[in-house]
């Protein structure tokens, strides 16, 4: 399939199937967090984020093809297919928001950032977790190709983000498996060599203090992304530090939560 630009992509679909807006900021072009999932991941994994944000911050998260509204779209093949439809919308909204993903969602909110930066509608902040910064190979690869189901499924149980019930079902497999081959054949590969200082927003980079998928290190590395302020915050646990817990939850939220209201211009009428 024949990759397809930013404009083509974002004439194909509605803003409502790229985009879901869970909640609207109660303040007039009021600020919003925009969330892009990990490989695998859906919008309504994160909309349960929403009680745990600021009441005058918007949510939006983007919906991959493949999955919900979006099943029969034609998969992604590369991030810049993930992003394009999102800087788009994005770059026609009255307000400036902070762009936050997880796993291979981070890569994909760099991607968004970078080219709203570059359409001279630079994010507030980027917010990413569990991820290595985009001009660094992928530490731990999946290679999906090479996997038959049962072993992409024990793949997937061992990072976490996927309801085990649901991987339990073989039944289940013909629809859920192909996006998540998809999803992690893009993140295996994807490396952005020129990634360094193409970001002027302040980035805060959270993840596992044991993950296994991204070494520590690979987090500091995003400071190299940015010529704003950066700063890098571990929680005890693994890839998904924040499902394991509700202290860890609690504490990962209140990361987010300062970034987004030290940056976003909060106004009360």
């Amino acid at each position: 399939m024949k990759s397809k630009g930013m404009k083509e992509l974002a004439n194909d679909l509605d803003a409502s199937d790229a985009l879901w807006e869970i909640r609207k900021s109660p303040v007039p072009d009021g600020p919003a967090l925009v969330v892009l999932p990990h490989a695998g991941g859906n919008a309504h994994y994160y909309a349960q984020w929403e009680p745990n944000l600021p009441a005058q911050t918007g949510l939006l998260i983007a919906q991959y093809p493949g999955r919900g509204s979006r099943f029969t779209d034609d998969l992604a093949e590369n991030i810049g297919e993930l992003a394009a439809p999102v800087i788009s919308f994005l770059a026609e909204q009255p307000f400036a928001p902070v762009i936050m993903g997880h796993s291979m969602g981070t890569l994909v909110a760099y991607e968004v950032a970078r080219g709203l930066t570059e359409l001279g509608r630079p994010p507030l902040a980027l917010i990413g977790s569990a991820c290595r910064a985009p001009y660094l190979p992928n530490p731990a690869p999946v290679m999906p190709q090479t996997l038959s189901d049962e072993e992409l499924v024990e793949a997937i149980k061992n990072r976490g983000g996927t309801d085990n019930e649901i991987l339990d079902e073989p039944e289940m497999w013909e629809i859920i498996l192909p996006s998540i081959r998809a999803d992690f054949a893009i993140d295996d590969v994807y490396r952005s060599p020129d990634a360094v200082r193409t970001l002027s927003c302040p980035i805060t980079i959270v993840g596992g203090e044991s993950d296994p998928i991204v070494p520590v290190l690979d987090l500091v590395s995003w400071r190299e992304v940015t010529e704003g302020e950066s700063q890098v915050e571990t929680i005890p646990g693994g890839h998904f530090y924040f499902d394991e817990s509700v202290e860890n939850m609690d504490r990962f939220m209140s990361i987010v939560n300062s970034m987004v209201t030290s940056v976003m211009p909060l106004r009360i009428s």
